[in-house]
């Protein structure tokens, strides 16, 4: 089945003043849609458009000489998919469910280490990418990370459970070239703990190519 565009969970101004309705709709509607047309277009053809979107990017990031592109246009597809739902009005502050709080707390630290930590890892992923706290799939460990382009932790073997765009396209008409205000003021006031800690509660992936 062809990859379609998932509607917002939200209205276009449901996450004013942090991130605009501009931003919302240059993002979702104009960004996210053309990695979809891209990865569609590419897709047809290889054998894989009946896979789920992990094992596309599996396949794909394997053979990255020949697929990088078609791996890049998924991997975005799969991350703005999560990153809407990462997001919601009156989120962020320090509401972390117990279970993942108490799983962040052995694992990373503090809530205030952690939240350093997330900001950093954005702030320090040169060029366009994204930060991430992920699960490693063997032993349940949650880490920072941060990727390229369009990489994820599900190639790495990592279930992602929250992660920030810091592609330029996702801050700069609300935050110019500020990148670093941005991630604090989405990390502040935008996350939606509740779906970080179904992510979480899921467990970790579990796939094959």
């Amino acid at each position: 089945m062809p990859l379609t565009l998932p509607p917002l969970p939200y209205p276009y101004d449901a996450l004013a003043p942090f991130m605009s309705v501009e931003t919302l709709k240059l993002h979702h509607d104009r960004h996210h849609q053309a990695y979809i047309d891209k990865a569609n277009e590419l897709l047809t053809g290889t054998g894989l458009e009946e896979k789920s979107i992990e094992q596309q990017m599996l396949v794909t990031w394997k053979d990255k000489g020949k697929s990088q592109i078609l791996f890049n246009n998924l991997g975005q597809h799969y991350n703005h998919t999560l990153f809407w739902q990462w997001m919601k009005k009156g989120g962020g502050g320090k509401r972390v469910p117990t279970l993942l709080e108490n799983k962040l707390r052995k694992d990373i630290g503090t809530f205030d280490e952690f939240r350093k930590k997330f900001i950093e890892a954005g702030m320090t992923q040169f060029g366009s990418g994204w930060c991430w706290l992920a699960m490693e799939n063997r032993d349940g460990k949650l880490e920072i990370m941060k990727t390229a382009n369009g990489e994820n932790p599900v190639v790495q073997g990592y279930t992602p459970l929250l992660g920030c765009d810091v592609w330029e396209h996702a801050y700069y008409i609300d935050y110019r070239n500020s990148r670093q205000t941005y991630l604090e003021t989405w990390f502040d006031n935008l996350v939606n703990w509740e779906f970080v800690a179904q992510l979480f509660e899921k467990g970790p992936l579990k796939l094959a190519a």
